[in-house]
């Protein structure tokens, strides 16, 4: 069945992610909202089928001209996303749901005196607080279980203080409410457990857990042990239980959620738009020529354009960084308030504007003229870009590291990432040829001219980051070689071991990202990987030297005998374990000349003590402990370590630098 071609360049570039698809008709109408675990899949389903199976469906796609597509953190997002946009734009092919059910909340009347708990499926701005929705009946039903068990929140509906009876009901007989209708509570205390209540809900048990484990121990010391085993209960309850299943706080009210991504001279604006605690829709505005502006001057432009010409907006206006002329752009906007949440609900609104800012970025690039964009980058690489205060989204980065055994045998490595993952067809490796014992810095300068200086020449694109494994002193010596290339525009850092330390060429402190932080962790990986090929790299130099230097011990082996020991028999070891007859049938051997050559493996042997499986003498040096990851280097470009008469095979390399 035909499909538009729009939709169709656009279908291998969605995300494998959560989320809510909207198809609209060549007018522009939504005519049918869905939800996927993975929007990729779920949409390509569409237009890789005829559909003859569905009448339905089929007449669907006959009217389908164009497609967006909104990326939420869960499942449980995209279901309820989903019924709050069929409910703006009661689409036709979805089904009617004539009752118009909702999602359940919990409602927490705070802005009463003595606040009440219990559920809903109506959203008020009433002041009160709303948590939810719940898509999982069962898990609201625990989550206010654990609220009667562990607080006595009143159940009864008088307008307290206004209305107040003769005397306390039943729950408080049986210890289910201490009473506030008579003064047996007052209101503070009253006040302090609600905000336990709110914790709770609000997905913060932790300290809900100390305070109620206190009671318990205070109870036990009293000697009121029914009272400390009801806590006892409650707490074991509590903590199978973990944090209540919720999808999102809602706390009433209309806001405008601003998230924002950008890549060297593009950036693109997304407009969340929550009317009523619901998500209804997502709007964007795509922003060119912004190179050299700072991003705090982006955002504000398109405040004080497209924004403020909206013919409507929200009370509130909640953006992901703060701009300079927030006062007057308050003005201007007139009863708009603009807030810069850090942390909470609101904070977790944001981002998830810049994750959908973040997915319409990579979506234009993915679908543009670019024959190198065919994967999308993941927020660990925009997260990197914001920490480090990159003008452009590191999507290409490389890591160099360098190692040796005690000052000998130094050889680098470099690893290329390409969107936050291994490129293993643009690895290297390297020999240092003008450094003498031990020297890291002189090491990693040679090494940073040699690979950026062929990268120039050959006129091939270079990365967006370069990372280099040391600290202050390995960070200086590459950014000399690049200045030196006239790359000195070229991003560069260093990754510090030790304390995990960020330094920033210019920048006096480093930085130190959170040991949870994604960026971090896609830094490390790829430190790991370039210190696991390095040393890789350099225990196969030494073990060649180590082989070829035993039997060029031997008198009189030379380079053409000595290869045609070393390929008849394929190792050291197995020419040890060889006898005399066995030597004598290599061309070039005599049973005396084989003799002399067992003589003088057997008195290496004395010499040099135990040797390995392989027939390599024991290195006791401390480069040689360390432990490695599994040699995994066939597949990748190597550099030739020695003749093909010092080896068993040739090495194949794709590396000119070191041929």
């Amino acid at each position: 069945m035909p499909v538009a071609q729009s939709i169709l360049d656009k279908v291998p570039h969605l995300p494998e992610s959560p989320g809510v698809y909207l198809w609209r008709d060549a007018g522009g109408h939504v005519v049918y909202v869905g939800k996927a675990k993975r929007l990729r899949s779920r949409v390509r389903s569409y237009v890789t089928s005829d559909h003859r199976e569905s009448v339905k469906t089929r007449a669907l796609m006959l009217q389908v001209e164009s497609l967006d597509t909104i990326v939420v953190p869960t499942e449980a997002h995209a279901l309820v996303l989903e019924a709050n946009l069929i409910k703006e734009y009661k689409p036709r092919f979805n089904i009617a749901l004539r009752d118009d059910k909702s999602y359940p909340y919990i409602k927490v009347t705070v802005q009463e005196p003595f606040p009440r708990v219990w559920v809903t499926r109506r959203l008020q701005n009433d002041g009160a607080r709303y948590f939810g929705p719940y898509t999982d009946v069962g898990a609201m039903r625990r989550a206010l279980d654990v609220v009667k068990r562990l607080f006595t929140v009143r159940s009864c509906n008088y307008d307290m203080p206004a209305q107040m009876p003769e005397r306390p009901c039943l729950d408080y007989h049986i210890g289910r409410c201490k009473a506030p209708c008579v003064l047996a509570q007052t209101q503070g205390e009253y006040g302090a457990m609600i905000d336990e209540v709110v914790d709770f809900l609000g997905g913060r048990p932790d300290e809900v857990v100390r305070k109620v484990r206190e009671r318990m121990e205070l109870a036990a010391e009293s000697l009121d042990f029914e009272r400390a085993a009801q806590f006892r209960d409650a707490l074991a309850h509590l903590e199978t239980m973990g944090e209540p299943t919720i999808v999102m706080e809602v706390e009433g009210g209309d806001r405008d959620v601003v998230g924002y991504a950008r890549d060297g001279d593009d950036a693109v604006i997304a407009l969340m738009r929550i009317r009523g605690g619901r998500l209804l829709a997502r709007d964007h505005q795509f922003v060119a020529n912004v190179d050299g502006e700072a991003d705090a001057d982006v955002l504000e432009t398109y405040l004080a354009g497209p924004y403020r010409l909206l013919e409507e907006r929200a009370h509130e206006l909640i953006l992901p960084f703060d701009v300079a002329e927030r006062t007057v752009l308050e003005e201007s906007l007139e009863r708009t308030r603009i807030h810069v949440p850090q942390r909470g609900p609101r904070r977790e609104l944001v981002e998830h504007a810049q994750q959908n800012a973040r997915h319409l970025l990579e979506e234009a690039r993915l679908t543009g003229d670019d024959p190198a964009s065919d994967e999308r980058a993941g927020d660990p690489v925009y997260e990197l870009q914001r920490q480090l205060g990159l003008a452009t989204v590191p999507r290409a980065f490389v890591c160099f590291d360098i190692s040796h055994a005690q000052g000998t045998d130094t050889v680098a490595s470099m690893v290329w990432f390409q969107n936050g993952r291994p490129y293993r067809n643009e690895y290297r490796k390297f020999k240092v040829r003008t450094v003498q014992g031990i020297d890291d810095f002189a090491s990693m300068h040679e090494v940073v001219d040699r690979y950026f200086a062929r990268r120039v020449a050959e006129e091939k694109p270079l990365p967006d980051l370069v990372v280099i494994d040391g600290g202050k002193g390995q960070l200086n010596a590459a950014a000399d070689a690049l200045r030196a290339l006239g790359l000195a525009s070229l991003p560069i850092v260093s990754l510090a071991k030790r304390e995990e330390e960020i330094f920033v060429l210019g920048r006096t402190d480093s930085i130190r990202l959170s040991r949870r932080s994604p960026s971090l962790r896609m830094l490390q990986q790829a430190r790991d990987e370039a210190h696991r090929f390095a040393i890789t790299f350099q225990r196969k130099r030494r073990a060649v030297r180590t082989i070829t230097s035993e039997l060029l011990r031997i008198p009189g082996i030379g380079d053409s005998r000595r290869r045609l020991l070393l390929t008849t028999f394929g190792s050291v070891q197995a020419i040890r374990d060889a006898t005399a007859e066995q030597i004598a049938a290599v061309p070039g051997f005599s049973v005396q000349g084989a003799r002399r050559v067992l003589d003088a493996l057997r008195a290496s042997d004395a010499v040099a003590g135990p040797v390995l499986s392989t027939g390599e003498p024991v290195a006791y040096e401390s480069a040689v402990t360390e432990p490695v990851a599994p040699d995994t280097t066939e597949k990748e470009p190597v550099a030739p370590e020695a003749t093909a008469a010092e080896t068993v095979a040739p090495v194949q390399t794709s590396d000119p630098d070191d041929s």
